[in-house]
């Protein structure tokens, strides 16, 4: 969850059909081309896609087109229905529903919850993408990190009574980072949302802790097992100060995946798309520039499997 992440607009807003309902999504081209997306955006829980904007900019800016969007249960995309409970299978069919109606597989840059999701969908669809670049997030994790984000999730379940007191809140949860004091309101308005009541809530359905993210860590087995059967190349961008990723999760990572390749940013957290955006995109660049010097035209990470069943288990 990075709620400093709020950026320039997107140029472009679109609504997909996800596993069973619709999701907000926005397209990031080379200027005044019309091409098909190579890399596909996920982010974090209690994120929106906006927190890849200045990434996927860039990275459109150097011909690499992008598709990003909010997950279930975020920001402009659809919730649940009432009655129906959050599962991991549902946000694993949505990664690929999207990635596999692309015109050839994607580049995943996948943050945190979108990780562990993409992971999870590679497993079940081998070849469903080219590569991964899993931002700050390992199969296995360090528990304060989760408790960390949800403690800031659940501390404001009256909401704000304005912006301000959301943009102090904020400050106080990522102290490292410097307050912007030329914030507009305009820009906090992207991760909240005002009640009939006049109070001012976070984009993201609350059920979601409850019902996904907190017995979460019961699942890593299943994601670990799901990592070892992982072929497509791999990368993980991890942050030096990161409570969430730590060098015993990630030397367990390279034990499950021995052909990945390992990033660190020495002064980002778990945040670190936010805290060192320039650094990143720069690592996802090389990466990116890499993939196309060792790949060739006809490379066997370019096609797909036939499609698993949506809804079947792991």
């Amino acid at each position: 969850m990075d709620p400093a992440a709020t950026l320039a607009p997107p140029n472009d807003a679109l609504h997909l059909q996800g596993a069973g309902l619709m999701l907000a999504a926005s397209r990031h081209a080379p200027p005044g081309q019309a091409i098909a997306p190579s890399v596909l955006y996920a982010h974090g829980f209690g994120q929106t896609r906006r927190a890849w904007a200045a990434t996927a900019q860039a990275l459109a800016g150097h011909g690499h087109a992008g598709l990003a969007y909010d997950a279930r249960g975020h920001g402009g995309s659809d919730r649940n229905a009432e009655g129906e409970p959050y599962t991991g299978h549902q946000f694993t069919d949505d990664l690929i529903v999207l990635a596999g109606e692309m015109p050839r597989p994607p580049v995943l840059v996948a943050a945190s919850m979108g990780g562990l999701f993409g992971l999870l969908a590679e497993s079940r669809w081998p070849g469903l993408f080219r590569a991964m670049v899993l931002v700050d997030i390992t199969p296995r994790w360090e528990t304060a990190g989760v408790q960390r984000i949800l403690g800031f999730m659940t501390a404001f379940p009256d909401g704000f009574g304005s912006l301000e007191q959301a943009a102090d809140s904020i400050a106080a949860y990522l102290p490292h980072r410097r307050r912007e004091g030329g914030r507009s309101p305009d820009s906090l308005r992207e991760l909240l949302r005002q009640g009939p009541d006049g109070r001012w809530r976070w984009h993201w359905d609350p059920r979601l802790v409850d019902e996904l993210a907190r017995d979460s860590e019961q699942h890593q087995d299943d994601i670990a097992t799901a990592t070892r059967g992982v072929r497509c190349p791999l990368l993980l961008v991890s942050g030096g100060r990161s409570d969430l990723v730590s060098e015993r999760t990630v030397a367990d990572f390279l034990e499950l995946a021995p052909h990945a390749h390992h990033v660190q940013l020495a002064d980002a957290t778990h945040m670190l798309a936010g805290d060192d955006n320039d650094r990143f995109t720069a690592t996802v660049l090389e990466y990116l520039a890499e993939l196309d010097r060792t790949e060739g035209t006809g490379s066997s990470a370019m096609q797909r499997a036939p499609a698993p069943v949506i809804g079947a288990d792991p």
